[in-house]
């Protein structure tokens, strides 16, 4: 059956799947701005920034300004969102369709969610749902970039063991993603001065739980290091763990040293953009396991060629 033509390249699809990263990143960082900076009822309502008008009014001050232009960088997602469908959807890449459709439903469902938070007065639950799932959005994204670079899906490069390990530190990271919003949900930045709700949570305890956790975490990640350094192993699997252990290190310390200096806004900040970081490097380690194979469906077939009228 020959293969029809198609209106982008899979190296334009890879192209586009990069913004698309760096948006998902992008929001999360500028949603904790909003909520370090009490700004998390800017626009007391939703889906309207305030009952009478869907835009920040002059009364909101700089706090509905914060909020409101967080929801406008919804908007600038979703655009990259949907070029991202468009392309993938008329490239040769069938096989990174569901993922990116899953990037662009995500954005609805976090709207929905972001709605259900500043209506319900940013319950602590409710933005540490949130964030979890631009946790996932951000993944998922990574791997549809990833993905898009190489021509295809291969057999798991490494022997059964080393895959379990590294599902092992998936699983820990996503532990450690979600005991760090039970932190910040018993921690003092609510959002707002006013949102008093907090997780009944003693904020030592739990923070000694999200730091054994971190410490689990690089201990596994140096593990998987060493071992694949007595190995033959592939040399982007090793790549893959050593940046991510950076990343690791590099997140502990500016979490150490946040806690230790009660929490300033800034460090808080850097703190959650190591989040997004240390998703998006775990999401590359586990992707690194697949080798990549030339599928000839994936190539992009010639245009045709006009044929002259014969008059």
């Amino acid at each position: 059956m020959p293969v029809l033509p198609t209106a982008f390249s899979p190296a334009t699809a890879s192209r586009v799947a990069l913004p698309n990263v760096v948006a998902n990143g992008a929001i999360v960082v500028t949603g904790g701005l909003v909520r370090l900076t009490g700004s998390g009822l800017g626009c007391p309502t939703w889906p309207r920034c305030t009952d009478e008008s869907f835009v920040a009014t002059p009364e909101l001050a700089a706090h509905g300004a914060i909020e409101f232009g967080n929801r406008l960088l919804t908007f600038v997602l979703t655009a990259v969102a949907i070029a991202t469908v468009i392309v993938v959807w008329r490239s040769a890449r069938r096989d990174l369709r569901p993922l990116a459709v899953v990037s662009f439903l995500g954005i609805p469902a976090q709207a929905l969610l972001g709605g259900i938070t500043v209506l319900t007065e940013l319950n602590p639950w409710t933005v540490a749902a949130h964030f979890l799932v631009s946790m996932v959005l951000v993944a998922v994204a990574t791997t549809l970039w990833l993905r898009s670079r190489e021509p295809g899906v291969g057999q798991p490069l490494l022997r059964r063991p080393f895959e379990l390990l590294i599902h092992g530190i998936a699983a820990v990271t996503a532990a450690v993603l979600v005991l760090g919003t039970v932190v910040t949900g018993a921690g003092p930045h609510s959002g707002d001065r006013n949102a008093a709700d907090r997780m009944d949570f003693d904020p030592e305890t739990v923070s000694q739980l999200h730091a054994d956790l971190v410490f689990l975490l690089v201990g596994l990640t140096v593990a998987l290091l060493l071992a694949l350094s007595a190995t033959d192993s592939p040399g982007r699997i090793r790549r893959a763990v050593r940046d991510l252990l950076i990343v690791q290190l590099a997140q502990g310390v500016v979490g150490f040293v946040q806690y230790f200096t009660d929490l300033p806004i800034a460090l808080v900040l850097v703190h959650m953009l190591g989040a997004v970081l240390i998703t998006a490097f775990t999401a590359r380690l586990v992707w690194s396991v697949r080798g990549a194979v030339t599928l000839p469906s994936y190539r992009t077939a010639p245009r045709p060629r006009a044929v002259p009228e014969l008059r």
